[in-house]
């Protein structure tokens, strides 16, 4: 995959979101997207508290989510 292809940012550890818990991004998106009014940090917590996720991984479905609903 050249730089120019290569998926930069949060969104690069989508796959290994995928990998790791056995369901796509869409689904956490989906979580993501039902906690209108929560901070960043909520969300994170919410991810990692009720669905196991790492912190890492949380950060990353967080920031490309919320980026994208900005967008």
């Amino acid at each position: 995959m050249s730089d120019a292809t290569k998926v930069k940012g949060p969104a690069s550890y989508f796959p290994s979101i995928e990998k790791t818990y056995g369901k796509p991004i869409q689904h956490w998106q989906d979580i993501v997207r039902q906690q209108q009014g929560k901070t960043h940090m909520q969300i994170v917590t919410l991810l990692k508290t009720d669905h196991g996720l790492g912190h890492g991984h949380a950060n990353a479905i967080v920031a490309a989510t919320l980026a994208e609903m900005k967008s």
